[in-house]
């Protein structure tokens, strides 16, 4: 199984997105600052994750995540708190 997951900073407003097999060993990296893309934001919560069966969707939903119109989906019908209602 593969994870595409979104991070939220909890010391900044900012948001990441990434993709994983291992989404406990993955969040765990990001929060010792081992990448350095996310180690100046770190320390993090995961906001949501998404389970998909092979690591060609997952990348693929990942780069979607990344665009204006992914953001917007993620924003309004995955992270906001009416999306959970």
């Amino acid at each position: 199984m593969w994870y595409v997951y979104v991070l939220k900073s909890k010391g900044h407003n900012w948001n990441y997105v990434g993709s994983t097999d291992n989404l406990k060993k993955r969040f765990n990296e990001h929060n010792r600052g081992v990448n350095k893309s996310t180690k100046a934001y770190a320390p993090f919560e995961l906001n949501a994750y998404i389970a998909v069966k092979t690591e060609k969707k997952a990348r693929e939903l990942e780069k979607y995540f990344k665009t204006g119109s992914g953001r917007a989906v993620l924003k309004k019908r995955i992270l906001s708190d009416e999306a959970l209602a």
